[in-house]
């Protein structure tokens, strides 16, 4: 059996033919390094909608309610951050966060509503 070259840490290791690693933990920091960017986007997005999903749900515990723009915005609510939109036969658009949406209504206010 032939030794080879570990990608990450260059130490010389066996194993079989197709093994690029040394260890678990080699070829874990070698993906990771390489996903590094990726990832971060990911996970930045991910947390922003976590984020303005936990506002909705907390301000609209009843399924379906009425608030004001600036109610979100305290709680520090981000608009850019939906995971679906839905567009009625009537035109209104409603901008979803997994179950969580909101319609946006007159004079900066809000319909809240919950999509079982």
């Amino acid at each position: 059996m032939e030794k080879k070259k570990c990608i990450e840490c260059d130490e010389l290791f066996m194993g079989r033919s197709d093994k690029k690693f040394c260890s678990d933990y080699c070829r874990n920091a070698y993906n990771n390094k390489i996903n590094k960017d990726s990832k971060n986007l990911i996970r930045n997005t991910n947390n922003r909608l976590r984020k303005n999903w936990r506002i909705l749900e907390e301000l609209n515990p009843n399924g379906k309610c009425k608030i004001t723009k600036q109610r979100l915005d305290a709680k520090g609510f981000d608009f850019n951050f939906h995971t679906s939109v839905y567009v009625t036969k009537t035109g209104n658009t409603y901008y979803f966060c997994y179950n969580q949406g909101y319609l946006a209504l007159e004079n900066d206010f809000y319909a809240l509503v919950k999509k079982d």
